[in-house]
């Protein structure tokens, strides 16, 4: 293409980037791709950058719907309806066939398949970067290490549930979904959120903290300005 070639560290891990800002001007963007396990931005080779860049890679259609293989921030993953299926990190996803992608695809629905109902609505069952959880009514909710997740009985993942509804009641001290700010209770004390940034709460003229009493009469236009006096950007008008 003409484009430099570079290895370097970002936030996400170690890339490798096609073309530059300068080379590709204001209309067009650099291409970036991720090294696979064992690889390194000081030791890559020009062949082995390049052939980063063939993902994704879609290797057929199934159930109607593509299957893609690519590699991101955690590593290699097989896509299927929206689903993202890790191949684990040591995986090499040039060499993944459609065979093996249909298996990953098959275990993960059986994995995603409702273990039961709670209140009219399903729960299910995931693994995520922090453990293995329950999903209910959008709600997330961690498994702890004292119970099995293979083998979680109904009535403590009931439990569990319950005692989700029941932190999330007391979560929220006033809530304007619209406007995407929150007065919440935190373990050192009430405080705001905005989008999903926390915001301190200023003291009160006296100097002491506010309480989550007397922050249920607090009014929207007041938040805001304490959001605004922080600097926080995006605040509905």
């Amino acid at each position: 293409t003409g484009h430099t070639l570079l290895a370097q560290m970002t936030r996400f891990g170690p890339v490798v980037q096609i073309g530059t800002k300068e080379e590709v001007g204001e209309e067009g963007k650099p291409r970036f791709a991720n090294l696979k396990p064992g690889q390194s931005i000081e030791t890559i080779e020009f062949d082995e950058a390049m052939e980063l860049f063939k993902l994704p890679i879609t290797l057929g259609d199934y159930d109607g719907l593509e299957v893609i293989v690519n590699a991101g921030r955690f590593g290699p993953y097989v896509k299927h309806n929206e689903k993202f299926i890790s191949l684990g990190r040591s995986a090499d996803p040039m060499t993944v066939t459609m065979e093996q992608a249909i298996e990953l695809i098959e275990a993960k629905k059986k994995e995603d398949a409702p273990i039961g109902t709670y209140k009219g609505h399903e729960i299910t069952k995931g693994k995520g970067r922090f453990g293995p959880f329950l999903k209910w009514n959008e709600l997330f909710i961690n498994i702890p290490k004292r119970i099995d997740p293979e083998t979680i009985k109904m009535e403590e993942a009931f439990e569990l549930i319950e005692a989700k509804i029941e932190k999330e009641a007391n979560r929220y001290i006033q809530q304007w979904t619209d406007e995407k700010i929150a007065l919440e209770n935190g373990r050192w004390g009430p405080f705001i959120r905005f989008k999903k940034k926390s915001f301190k709460l200023p003291k009160k003229d006296d100097g002491e903290k506010w309480t989550s009493e007397e922050l249920k009469e607090t009014p929207l236009e007041q938040v805001k300005k304490w959001l605004k006096d922080q600097g926080a950007k995006g605040i509905k008008k």
